[in-house]
C-alpha cells in the first residue's frame, strides 16, 4: 500500500494541447474512473476509523487488536492478548511486536482479519490508523463533485530542476505539526497571461511530481486546505503539462483523520483554477 501523505494519481497519458477535444475526454474519463476505484478502495484512507497518536504508555482501542505503544529508538510496539493475531508480511504475529522505526511519512501495514492497521510515522510522531472497509465514510462514497474537463486547463509547462534536490518544511492540516518533503524544483507555466512558478516535490513513480497547491477556488468551491496536482516525467528537454483537470483532493478533504501537507506559500495562485476535482459531499458539496 502506497504511503498516503502524498497518494499518487492514477498514470495517465500527456494530453498535449488538446488539439482532439473528444479524444482528450475520452482519456480524461479513463483517469477519472480509475481515480473513483482508488478512492473507494476497501482499505484507502475513507476506510480510517481512527488516529491515533501512540506514547509510551501502552494502550487498547476500541478498532485494533492488541495494546499499542511507542519504544525509546522509535519503534512501535503491540502486545497481543489469546486469541489476537496480526499478519504482518505475510506471517502471522501473536504476543508481542516489535515494528521498527520508520523514517518521517513512512507507514506499514499489519492486518487482522478484514481490518489493515496502518503504522505509521508523521511528523516525528508514531500513529495508528485502522482501515475498516464496513466504515460508514467509506460504504456511503458516492463519487467526488468535478468541474467538467477542458483543454485549456492542460497547461504546457516546463520543469526547472534545482542544483540538487532540497529540503522543504511545510504545514500540516494538524495543528503543530509538519511535514518536510523532498523537493527536486520547480515547474513553470503560463496562466491567465502570466507565467507561475510552483514547487514540486516527488511524486509516486520515478520521475513524477506532485505539485500541492491553492487558488482563488479554495475555500470557495474547492478544499480550502489543499489541492494536488500529479505531472508526468519530463521530457529530454524539460517540458511538461501541467494538467488542472486532474488536480485532486488529499484525504484531509473527506475526513479529519488525516495529517495531509498544506502547500508551500509561493504555491498559492491568485486566479481560479476551475478545473478538476471539487469540494466533496462529505464537506457539503454539491453534485
Amino acid at each position: 500500500m502506497p504511503n498516503p501523505t502524498l497518494p499518487p494519481n492514477p498514470p495517465h497519458p500527456d494530453p498535449g494541447s488538446g488539439s482532439d477535444p473528444e479524444a482528450f475526454v475520452r482519456d480524461w474519463t479513463t483517469w477519472r474512473r480509475a481515480r473513483e476505484r482508488s478512492l473507494a478502495a476497501p482499505h484507502g484512507f475513507l476506510a480510517i476509523t481512527s488516529m491515533r497518536w501512540l506514547t509510551p504508555e501502552p494502550t487498547r482501542f476500541d478498532d485494533a487488536p492488541g495494546a499499542w505503544s511507542t519504544g525509546d529508538d522509535g519503534a512501535v510496539l503491540v502486545t497481543l492478548a489469546d486469541g489476537e493475531t496480526l499478519t504482518v508480511d505475510g506471517e502471522p504475529v501473536h504476543g508481542r511486536h516489535r515494528f521498527d522505526a520508520l523514517a518521517d511519512g513512512g507507514s506499514v501495514f499489519p492486518v487482522s482479519g478484514d481490518l489493515v492497521i496502518e503504522v505509521a510515522r508523521r511528523g516525528g510522531q508514531a500513529l495508528l490508523r485502522p482501515r475498516d472497509p464496513a466504515n460508514p465514510l467509506r460504504t456511503g462514497f458516492t463519487g467526488t463533485p468535478v468541474f467538467a474537463p477542458d483543454p485549456a486547463w492542460a497547461r504546457p509547462g516546463r520543469f526547472l530542476p534545482f542544483d540538487a534536490p532540497r529540503p522543504v518544511t511545510v504545514g500540516a492540516v494538524v495543528e503543530g505539526l509538519e511535514h518536510v518533503l523532498e523537493a527536486p524544483g520547480q515547474v513553470e507555466f503560463e496562466l491567465d497571461g502570466a507565467a507561475h512558478r510552483l514547487t514540486a516535490f516527488n511524486g509516486g513513480r520515478p520521475g513524477a511530481l506532485s505539485v500541492l497547491f491553492t487558488d482563488a477556488t479554495s475555500g470557495v468551491s474547492t478544499y480550502a486546505a489543499n489541492r494536488s496536482l500529479s505531472v508526468e516525467p519530463p521530457d529530454a528537454e524539460g517540458r511538461v503539462t501541467v494538467d488542472f483537470n486532474r488536480a485532486v483532493n488529499l484525504p484531509c478533504a473527506y475526513t479529519d483523520l488525516a495529517t495531509c501537507p498544506l502547500p508551500p506559500r509561493e504555491n498559492r495562485l491568485a486566479p481560479a483554477v476551475e478545473a478538476g476535482e471539487r469540494l466533496p459531499l462529505e464537506r457539503g458539496g454539491r453534485p
